[in-house]
């Protein structure tokens, strides 16, 4: 295999790693804020504030994933 395929491949494992562990958080955070919400609905915007902050810098690693994949992509070609 040459190097540029080594690459792809690499990239593709990168993104592909960073979005699954993207949704394991975001599953994890979403689940227990409505677990919050359950016990303590009177703090329901606080912990909604809180998991749109928390799901926001979950999602930022699989965006600076896919910008370095094509970045890498672009060296590649």
């Amino acid at each position: 295999m040459d190097n540029a395929g080594a690459a792809m491949i690499g990239t593709a494992l990168a993104v592909g790693l960073a979005s699954i562990g993207a949704g394991i958080g975001d599953g994890l955070v979403t689940g227990r804020t409505v677990e919050g919400i359950a016990r303590q609905p009177e703090l329901r915007g606080n912990l909604m504030v809180t998991m749109f902050i928390s799901v926001g810098l979950i999602e930022a690693l699989p965006i600076i994933a896919v910008v370095i994949a094509f970045i890498l992509m672009g060296k590649i070609g």
